[in-house]
């Protein structure tokens, strides 16, 4: 599975991605983050003729995290513009010419919420005071005035389509897990709360309908995600689904009809609703990962159809249009594979196990009791490598979930001959409010003990190399994978921390104040209330249960999860005596690792003979953040990751694209 010149890494990095599709106000057309020329630029696409236009040439950021808003009058674009992935986001605009300026620059991040009706007003969500609230911006004037001021962080306002109404989210509740939906008027007065659902739960805005008389919102007062429409003028909302699986809001087709998410296992499929009669129909799609595409103040083409993101485990994403009269699909941007098929990519096995959270391996760091038992569902990806080593790879967020759409990552490892595990572990989304806030106090606990409990189902298989076992995560995945070093080390054999937490008290000093209140304080309170626990929790504190190579890797620029993060741990491991490894000179990057390994094998060495000393090894990656999808940045952080296991732990094969 690999080009012939066996660069598998920099042709997999080079694969070309769509990023937030988004509708234009008239439904002709379509502006997307598409980096097909090896660097991400904005692409407009027409929908009618097919032709895809690049409006920028280097004016976005290389990193297509965040989207982007078409103007009223579609004539141009705005988009989000930070420093080197720092995520301290100011709002920019590009035109058809290519002519881009900054509209919005203020300190700390700010994102757009919405343009309205009118295109002179911008409705934004800015950290600029300390916590994220709602600002208006006058295009014309150039002026920004600030409409909320909430301790917690205020979450997607929209603008009615007459312009005379502003929904939005937030909480005034003592009840960390509480959020509300909200009205006020466009100067920011006659606040009000629309009291949907019961304290504790969680309700948000996400669409006006077309006439501006009503609100799609979702809850999940009764576990399962639900959505609802509200009536405005009778202050009343039906509730459709939410009765069998977890449901989320899109928008409004039209006057009657509404679209969500349905998520189920680890699918993700769009629902059609009959706001009148609540009937409802799921889209007639390969089982995969499926959202509807949005614009501003509309939902569907110009011609009717609904625009949809697709993706699977096997098929790179694809923009279709949907016929929801006759269910028949057209593809408008084909996913790129270049010398691929999709058969040359895993499929993902879902299957489940009973977890009570503590796994037969020893706890090092904290010892837990019994917690309730799950059903845990996890995702393996089988490299087909005999015996193959495996990745234990735990998602992020928390509040998250693997799902069985395309992976670039895990299909790097599968390419290297790893199979691949993701878990679900008790806290991930999809399956509901009581299942989510089993992480509540319990970071550390449970939701890690159900990882080791999968990770210890698969290795029962007889074709997983047992000797050869990796924890490999991100962001909170990150936090996982320090946890686990430190929690289970009996498990691993080798341990890849990426922009992850390692003290949470730091963690909450230095983090952005949305994810202090709506991450830290929310799930764990603040350090003065339980220092016992952020002490506990912290993978730090118990640095000395390190017993496997442990790879530490983290963006500079990351304002989420700061690079603090991991030069504590560093200094923590050097004050307990572990050494540092010196990378082989040319060993990263150079393609090499393969044959040190393969190397390795053949002499009857074990690959961590080849290591040139050291316990840990350390890598702060410039001009990144909290991650990256820029094509070259996703390539270092892939030979990063292949030599390092490569050389601790012996890659097994080289696929190229002669084989079958």
């Amino acid at each position: 599975m690999s080009p012939d010149d066996g660069d598998i890494l920099e042709e997999l990095a080079s694969l070309p991605t769509l990023a937030h599709p988004t509708i234009s106000p008239d439904g002709s057309e379509i502006a997307c983050y598409y980096d097909v020329t090896g660097r991400n630029q904005l692409h407009v696409l027409d929908v009618e003729s097919g032709e895809l236009t690049q409006w920028s040439d280097g004016e976005v950021p290389r990193n297509a995290r965040w989207f982007v808003r078409w103007d009223v009058d579609a004539e141009r674009v705005y988009y989000h513009l930070d420093d080197a992935g720092n995520e301290q986001n100011d709002v920019h605009a590009i035109t058809r010419e290519g002519a881009a300026e900054p509209v919005v620059e203020m300190d700390g991040q700010t994102i757009i919420h919405d343009v309205g009706p009118d295109g002179e007003t911008l409705l934004l969500g800015s950290s600029r005071d300390g916590q994220l609230n709602v600002y208006s911006h006058d295009v014309a004037s150039g002026e920004t005035t600030k409409l909320t001021e909430y301790d917690r962080a205020v979450w997607a306002s929209l603008l009615s389509p007459d312009g005379e109404t502003i929904a939005y989210a937030t909480n005034e509740t003592d009840d960390y897990d509480n959020r509300d939906v909200y009205l006020m008027d466009p100067d920011g007065s006659n606040q009000r709360n629309l009291e949907l659902g019961e304290v504790g739960a969680e309700a948000a805005p996400a669409d006006w309908s077309p006439d501006g008389d009503r609100l799609l919102v979702g809850d999940n007062t009764t576990d399962l995600g639900r959505v609802g429409v509200y009536d405005v003028a009778d202050e009343s909302v039906t509730w459709l689904g939410g009765d069998t699986y977890e449901e989320s809001p899109g928008g409004f087709v039209d006057d009657s009809r509404v679209v969500v998410s349905r998520d189920r296992d680890a699918v993700t499929m769009p629902v059609v609703y009959d706001t009148e009669t609540g009937e409802r129909r799921e889209l007639d799609l390969p089982e995969g990962v499926a959202s509807v595409v949005s614009g501003e103040g509309r939902n569907t083409l110009a011609d009717g159809r609904i625009a949809v993101l697709h993706t699977t485990p096997t098929r790179r994403p694809e923009l279709l249009a949907y016929d929801l009269e006759t269910d028949e699909t057209e593809t408008l941007i084909e996913a790129e594979y270049g010398p691929f098929e999709p058969g040359d990519f895993a499929d993902a096995e879902y299957f489940t196990v009973e977890s009570d959270g503590v796994p037969e391996t020893d706890q090092h760091a904290v010892e837990h009791d019994p917690y309730e038992t799950f059903e845990i569902g996890a995702l393996l990806y089988d490299s087909g490598e005999r015996p193959s080593p495996l990745v234990v790879n735990p998602h992020g967020g928390p509040r998250g979930r693997d799902s069985k759409r395309f992976d670039l990552y895990t299909q790097v490892l599968v390419a290297r001959g790893f199979s691949v595990l993701q878990v679900n572990y008790r806290g991930s989304t999809g399956r509901g409010r009581e299942f989510v806030e089993e992480l509540i106090d319990d970071w550390g606990g449970a939701e890690q003990g159900d990882v080791a409990t999968a990770a210890e189902h698969v290795l029962e298989y007889d074709w997983i190399d047992d000797d050869r076992v990796v924890v490999f995560g991100g962001s909170y995945g990150g936090y996982s994978a320090y946890w686990h070093a430190v929690q289970y080390p009996d498990l691993y054999d080798a341990t890849v921390a990426w922009i992850g937490l390692t003290d949470l008290e730091d963690m909450f000093e230095n983090t952005m104040p949305h994810f202090r209140t709506e991450l830290m304080e929310k799930y764990l309170g603040t350090p003065e209330e339980n220092p016992d626990l952020y002490e506990e929790r912290s993978p730090v504190t118990h640095v000395g249960n390190v017993d496997a190579p442990l790879f530490v890797v983290h963006g500079v620029n990351d304002r989420r999860v700061p690079v603090s993060q991991a030069r504590i741990f560093r200094e923590a491991l050097e004050e307990a005596g572990y050494e540092e490894g010196v990378v082989p000179e040319g060993s990263r990057g150079d393609g090499d690792s393969e044959a040190r390994s393969a190397s390795g094998r053949a002499s009857g060495r074990s690959p961590r003979a080849e290591t040139v000393g050291g316990e840990y090894e350390y890598e702060e990656l410039g001009e990144e953040g909290h991650a990256s999808s820029d094509q070259e940045q996703k390539l270092r952080m892939f030979r990063l990751l292949d030599d390092f296991l490569g050389r601790r732990v012996g890659t097994p094969v080289t696929a190229t694209a002669d084989d079958d």
